[in-house]
């Protein structure tokens, strides 16, 4: 049997699971589970078998169990066999945890503490990627399933969104050698992948112009002629009818007036082909793995001096 004995104060459980401390506390008091014993001056004490249900929570929620559900399904189960210490710790994951964990807990106070820590975890490209882009996909996931509501998916989309955009400004290379102009297309509002492109551009010394959602044709023509840039990016995250998909590829590609022009996002895959055979690149997988496509397209156009 595992011990019950109270042994682990709630900060201690936190770091150990990933699990901020208020939503531990709000899974306590909305869902009754766990339930930790109080010591005399009424701090929370948990037990390994808390310390286990805990996770087990985490884990079903991450997996896209709602939290009302997980908690169901853990209080009718007993965690049993030997306590296992958490296995080596990952501070990206930790962090996506603790995002997560203060979004079900519908706490944005704690939302915008959790996301401010995490940018001091590494480089902007290394929090992008490793954090503040599978927190939303994690985020977006969980919205889809019925999980969070809309108002939980906007707090969480209105801080990441700010704390991307403000990275992407803090990375601009001074001195680029190239620059693009990126934008979502004209049916797309959601911007972060816009912005990661480009933080992840900015990596390679590529200074980036960003037109931002619901860019049309007439916006990207308008910038192609007045900023001259290098190349234009559009990202695509919701997949279009494919008819209209194919009319608004052919404007951007009308747009871009011969200036190298690429396409990527989780919807680009019905418009690919209409892409490649109007002379764009698609971008259908990681951008850093398309990397020397991408700067080969570029190159189309002289280096800056």
């Amino acid at each position: 049997m595992i011990e019950r004995d109270g042994r682990y104060r709630i900060q201690v459980v936190a770091e150990m699971t990933g699990i901020p401390a208020p939503t531990l506390r709000a899974w306590e008091r909305r869902y009754g589970v766990p339930v930790p014993t109080r010591t005399a001056a009424a701090y929370r004490l948990y037990s390994d078998q808390d310390v286990a249900m805990v996770r087990r929570l985490r884990d079903l929620c991450a997996g896209g169990v709602s939290i009302a559900e997980a908690a169901k399904q853990v209080r009718s189960t007993e965690v049993e066999g030997p306590f296992v210490e958490p296995e080596s710790f990952d501070a990206f994951e930790a962090a996506q945890a603790r995002i997560v964990g203060a979004v079900l807990a519908f706490d944005p106070e704690l939302v915008e503490r959790e996301v401010s820590r995490a940018i001091y975890l590494g480089s902007a490209v290394t929090v992008f990627e490793r954090v503040l882009g599978p927190v939303m996909r994690q985020v977006g996931d969980l919205w889809h399933e019925g999980t969070v509501s809309v108002a939980q998916e906007h707090i969480a989309s209105g801080v990441v969104g700010n704390v991307v955009r403000g990275l992407a400004r803090l990375v601009q290379p001074a001195a680029p050698s190239r620059r693009v102009v990126l934008g979502c297309v004209e049916d797309e509002e959601h911007v972060l992948g816009l912005y990661g492109v480009a933080i992840r551009l900015a990596s390679w010394g590529i200074r980036s112009v960003e037109l931002g959602a619901r860019t049309p044709p007439e916006a990207v023509a308008d910038a192609v002629a007045r900023i001259a840039p290098d190349g234009v990016g559009l990202s695509m995250t919701m997949a279009p009818d494919p008819a209209r998909g194919a009319r608004m590829m052919a404007a951007y590609a009308e747009a871009c007036a011969g200036v190298p022009w690429f396409v990527g996002g989780p919807g680009v895959g019905p418009v690919a082909e209409v892409v490649r055979s109007l002379g764009g690149l698609v971008i259908d997988g990681d951008l850093a793995e398309t990397r020397a496509r991408l700067e080969q397209a570029l190159a189309a156009k002289p280096a800056r001096g």
